[in-house]
């Protein structure tokens, strides 16, 4: 019988190892490019953007999980959900959406205090659970993404835990070419001090920086490890050419968190799975101004002659219970079905309670309701109406 006795196999030119032995039991382990549900991030090929596709505003805003903070800007940069251009080397890869920023005048130059973040958010027990053996400096995890800046300069950004006593990863884009997509993949290994709780509370915080000034940065700060978090020591001392450059854009794409010390290629998930996966945090009812009056946004009983007490069923149980609703702010918006009459609502839909299954929430209307009678809440009029709900981190 013949017998091939190997420590790994590897291909001609590759630098990791496709199956590597273990000498002592003959297992083995094996890096696969089609694993599924090796993706960590949720939306990384920026599919989703369920509250809407362009905002000046801050946290989350467009492309679901992922969310933009600024701080002493004198005009507020513009996040979007925009396209990939066709011809590109991520539209070839299948990418057909990305994160946009684009820079507002900051007229008054570079402050110590400002900066503009990009920031994902990954619950505690997503990466306790990945098989990634974090205490360990011989365990991996490999973070990989499509970037392009409208600017040539270099980036910084880094992975922040926040169990236990928090600890900073900070790393660099390297030099960018503006106007060019570059893919960035970092190899990023376990540490002894990491913290990660089998729970739902924030685990992990992945940032990019268009900008991040000197009171968060200093010269010096060790790159590609892991040191405990400094609130002036999180990335070395970061160019400001960008943040200064009226309009400048910076995208991002094909973000992909896994196991392992190898980029392998991106987990490409159906637009249904990758939508699902995001109601978990935010979960909108309602539809746009094409479809106009008379969507349904939820269903109960008139507790009396004014009040209608309606429930919200998630279509995914949410990672907590939420604490309230958003709204489009207007009464005259919304309107209760009550049997074969119906009332515009005197005021905005007001939260009742919730947990993370369903919600119950108030339509009010100025008079005409019998207690006890099956209600609906419905939308009023052309444009966007909706009920939102959000469980984010």
């Amino acid at each position: 019988m013949s017998e091939i006795k190997v420590n790994s196999i590897k291909g001609v030119g590759a630098s990791a190892a496709a199956i590597t032995v273990n000498n002592t039991d003959g297992t083995c382990t094996a890096n696969f490019t089609n694993r599924t549900n090796k993706n960590l991030i949720i939306n990384g090929a920026c599919l989703i953007a369920q509250r809407g596709v362009s905002s000046t505003s801050t946290a989350y805003q467009t492309v679901d999980r992922f969310r933009m903070i600024t701080s002493g800007v004198d005009e507020a940069p513009t996040q979007a959900q925009a396209d990939v251009a066709s011809g590109t080397t991520p539209y070839t890869s299948g990418f057909r959406k990305c994160l946009k920023i684009t820079n507002g005048n900051q007229t008054s130059g570079a402050g110590a205090a400002d900066f503009i973040k990009i920031q994902y958010r990954l619950e505690a027990q997503d990466i306790a659970n990945s098989g990634w053996n974090y205490l360990s400096a011989s365990s991996y995890i490999t973070l990989s993404f499509w970037v392009k800046s409208s600017v040539a300069q270099n980036f910084y950004g880094y992975l922040e835990t926040s169990d236990g006593s928090a600890y900073l990863y900070p790393f660099e884009t390297g030099s960018l070419s503006a106007d060019t997509w570059t893919k960035i993949t970092k190899t990023i290994p376990g540490n002894s001090n990491l913290t990660f709780n089998n729970d739902n509370g924030q685990g992990l915080q992945i940032e990019i920086h268009p900008f991040m000034g000197t009171d968060s940065t200093a010269s010096g700060v060790a790159l590609n490890t892991w040191a405990a978090y400094a609130a002036g020591t999180r990335t070395p001392d970061q160019t400001s050419t960008w943040f200064t450059t009226n309009d400048s854009t910076l995208e991002i794409t094909g973000l992909q968190l896994e196991v392992g010390s190898v980029a392998t290629d991106f987990e490409h998930r159906s637009f249904h799975d990758e939508l699902m996966k995001c109601m978990r945090y935010y979960h909108r009812t309602g539809e746009g101004s094409s479809v106009g009056s008379n969507v349904v946004l939820a269903q109960g009983w008139s507790r009396n002659s004014t009040l209608a007490q309606l429930s919200v069923f998630f279509p995914v149980p949410m990672r907590i219970a939420p604490t309230a609703i958003e709204t489009t702010g207007t009464a005259g918006d919304y309107r209760v079905s009550h049997g074969s009459t119906s009332g515009l609502c005197s005021a905005v839909p007001t939260f009742d309670g919730a947990g993370n299954r369903q919600a119950n929430i108030y339509f009010t209307v100025s008079s005409g309701m019998t207690t006890g009678i099956g209600a609906r809440g419905v939308t009023e009029g052309s444009g966007t109406k909706f009920i939102a709900f959000s469980a984010e981190l």
